[in-house]
């Protein structure tokens, strides 16, 4: 792969069953068993030959409804998924955030959580200290609180420490989902900030949202999903403009309509 890329998606296929049952019991399953029948199952094309270079140092939005395979996506880019065809390379170190307090051990407290995710993005025991500080302030959790377990938390104090952690282990590669909606309007803020901050150290971050404001704010690139398929690629405004006209008018442009 070129030195110039951070992520490299060869011709990408990610499918995977879903159960239609209303119910799965043991009886049910022990039913069927009986009567030699197989349980229903669909099977789901999240991601279909999706082909993308990612450079280093850009910053990538991702637009489509619910559905289109977006945290699929970032799943299989940070290696928690496995494709079903093709492949993703990965040119550096990730930080993740893809759902509040994924990798969090409930029973711990919040600061031995800051540095289970410092050992999991290889940060040696010293650098995790050095920056203990650093991302409880950014968190700025009711005092005591980060000496607690977090379980113990609302989901406005996890999203903060979830965030916070991701951002501040200088990731090469920074993957978030509908990350940046987490806490009050001034954790918002101080978010996009360090965000901004960031982009300008040239970072390589893929963020997926539906606020699409924060795509055209920080994002240089942009895709749109749908159904699984990378649709368009481009500047964020014209990319967000068409995901809007689709969503008002409900049908796709005539030139995407068989693709």
């Amino acid at each position: 792969m070129p030195e110039d890329l951070a992520i490299r998606i060869e011709d990408l296929s990610i499918t995977y069953k879903v159960n239609l049952e209303a119910k799965r019991t043991l009886k049910n399953a022990v039913m069927r068993a009986s009567l030699r029948q197989e349980a229903r199952t669909r099977t789901v094309e999240a991601v279909k030959h999706m082909t993308l270079d990612i450079p280093h140092g850009s910053v990538l939005g991702i637009v489509g409804s619910n559905g289109a395979g977006k945290s699929t996506l970032m799943r299989c880019i940070a290696g928690i998924l496995s494709p079903t065809e093709g492949r993703v390379i990965v040119n550096g170190k990730i930080s993740t955030l893809l759902a509040l307090g994924v990798g969090f051990n409930p029973a711990l407290s919040g600061r031995d959580n800051i540095i289970l995710g410092g050992l999991a993005s290889g940060l040696t025991k010293e650098e995790i200290e050095n920056k203990t500080a650093e991302i409880t302030e950014f968190a700025a959790l009711p005092e005591g609180f980060i000496d607690l377990p977090v379980r113990t938390y609302s989901s406005g104090m996890y999203g903060r420490l979830s965030f916070s952690v991701a951002v501040n282990m200088t990731p090469d590669i920074l993957l978030l989902d509908e990350a940046l909606s987490a806490g009050d309007a001034a954790f918002k803020e101080k978010s996009f900030e360090r965000m901004r901050k960031l982009c300008e150290e040239a970072r390589t971050i893929l963020i997926v949202s539906h606020a699409l404001a924060t795509v055209t704010d920080l994002c240089d690139t942009a895709i749109w999903m749908h159904k699984g398929q990378m649709l368009a690629k481009g500047k964020p405004e014209q990319v967000v403009d068409d995901y809007l006209k689709f969503l008002n008018v409900g049908s796709l442009p005539s030139n995407l309509e068989d693709m």
